[in-house]
């Protein structure tokens, strides 16, 4: 099979030594590793404007040019490394293809936490030169960690399911491997490559040899978190780990009140998780949150008769809201990384260093409009940018909750002022306070500039919502 091999994927993700694994392939006589080339955000490095004669926008343009442009590079074995957020639009080509060598490298996902955790406070990404390496301590915090391991664990089912379904087999390494000079020459036998190292890549240095515990500035939460953990599940190379539903850490439950909130994020979530705090006298923070599917079950268990729900809006005043929070604002929860890529390369007309006094009402009805324009094209999978939670179908998020449990409710925001009053009353808080109620976005409300043509382009985007949640117009 290697001599069938006309190019190689690295799937790999951030801080799992793919730059190393890159630097020793790209040692060998004979091959050539592009980098990160199919990266949302840059293309193979980001200092590179091109990658053989392709630049960023025609690859943006058409992803699989520059797949067929590595594929017949003459006289090389050349390859890439592809993360689970970056180009969809090449993945299926890509494992379709038994062709292409996949190369899959993994490490403890809280290793790899900790140390992206450490490169983004000192801003050291590679190491060179010990006498240069910056210090600092990650702060742990448990739900990002939780994220980092359900997106790393779902890629690796999806690749693993890919492979098994098409009679492929891949080349597993793990973090450790990559140490073990054999292993690097079996690598190179196993792509039908002849040259062979006597020594490893001697110029990267590794930043943070430490144990995990010694590397957060808070290592007694980061216990207490790990603590709810399958221990297995995480120390485990993900790759052939069982089959999980739905991730439940997102999930808010009463303390006294048997009522379960299943968030779809659209904007209003702080407001109905701080309403279920006040039917039990209790800040938002005291609520049961971050809870894994086994504490779930006996949060259940222990509450007979609860009710689930979960609260969606309206698709136009949602994406209204993602657009102002997430993408024109530069504050916490903004998606900054997106942001310098829309305005870059999509053209998204909005103030690079935020919002201020000169942004006006015209500038942002066509801003809006160009963002919803990209959701339309990033929906359809049209783009390399990931569809992200806060924006995706409702009615997709619905679909998976199902996985696990549907909820026993889906409210409208429209309709809270009387459906929440009611499920409390329902579940013996006889008094419950007022239904909160979502304030207009800033700098400046949709209803100052709403019109048919935004509802038209929105029902393009959204049709499965308007038709399976039964919205019309916003008003």
């Amino acid at each position: 099979m290697a001599d069938t091999f006309s190019c190689f994927v690295i799937f790999a993700e951030m801080r799992t030594g793919s730059n190393f694994l890159e630097a020793n392939l790209n040692a060998m006589d004979g091959v050539i590793c592009h980098g990160e080339a199919f990266n949302p955000h840059f293309i193979g490095y980001p200092n590179r404007t091109e990658i053989l004669g392709v630049t960023q926008e025609m690859r943006e343009s058409d992803p699989h040019r520059l797949l067929a442009e590595i594929r017949r590079q003459p006289d090389a074995m050349a390859g890439f490394r592809y993360f689970h957020d970056h180009d969809p639009r090449v993945l299926d080509a890509i494992l379709d293809d038994p062709s292409v060598a996949k190369i899959i490298l993994t490490r403890n996902p809280l290793d790899s936490y900790v140390s992206l955790k450490i490169a983004q406070a000192t801003g050291q990404w590679k190491l060179t030169n010990l006498a240069r390496r910056k210090d600092a301590k990650a702060p742990f915090d448990a739900e990002e960690f939780g994220a980092h391991v359900e997106a790393l664990q779902a890629f690796q089912v999806t690749l693993l399911t890919r492979l098994q379904r098409s009679g492929q087999t891949g080349f597993y390494l793990a973090y450790e491997d990559l140490q073990d000079v054999e292993v690097m020459n079996g690598l190179a036998k196993w792509l039908g490559v002849p040259a062979r190292l006597d020594d490893l890549d001697g110029k990267l240095k590794r930043q943070n040899p430490e144990p995990a515990v010694a590397k957060v500035s808070n290592p007694d939460v980061m216990m207490d978190a790990l603590s709810g953990l399958d221990r297995y599940n995480l120390s485990r190379t993900p790759n052939f780990e069982p089959r999980r539903g739905p991730a439940v850490p997102g999930y808010v439950a009463g303390v006294v009140t048997p009522v379960l909130y299943l968030p779809v994020r659209n904007g209003i979530e702080d407001l109905v998780t701080g309403w279920i705090g006040s039917l039990d006298s209790v800040a938002p923070d005291g609520l049961i949150t971050k809870m894994n599917q086994k504490q779930l079950r006996h949060w259940r268990r222990g509450h007979p008769g609860h009710r689930s729900f979960t609260v969606v809006r309206h698709p136009l005043a949602r994406a209204h809201t993602v657009f102002c929070t997430r993408i024109l604002s530069k504050g916490p929860g903004s998606l900054l990384q997106i942001r310098n890529t829309l305005r870059r390369r999509f053209n998204l007309e909005i103030p690079e260093q935020g919002v201020d006094e000169t942004y006006g009402l015209s500038q942002h009805r066509l801003a809006f409009e160009q963002f919803l324009k990209f959701l339309k094209a990033n929906l359809a999978g049209q783009t390399s940018v990931r569809i992200d939670p806060n924006w995706a179908s409702q009615a997709q998020v619905l679909c998976g909750f199902s996985e696990l449990a549907v909820p026993d409710l889906v409210l409208r925001e429209e309709d809270m002022a009387t459906d929440l009053p009611w499920l409390a009353q329902k579940l013996g808080r006889m008094n419950p306070a007022p239904a909160p109620r979502m304030e207009a976005d800033q700098p400046h409300a949709l209803s100052a500039i709403y019109d048919a043509d935004l509802e038209a382009l929105c029902q393009s985007i959204y049709q499965r919502d308007y038709l399976t949640l039964g919205y019309g117009a916003w008003r």
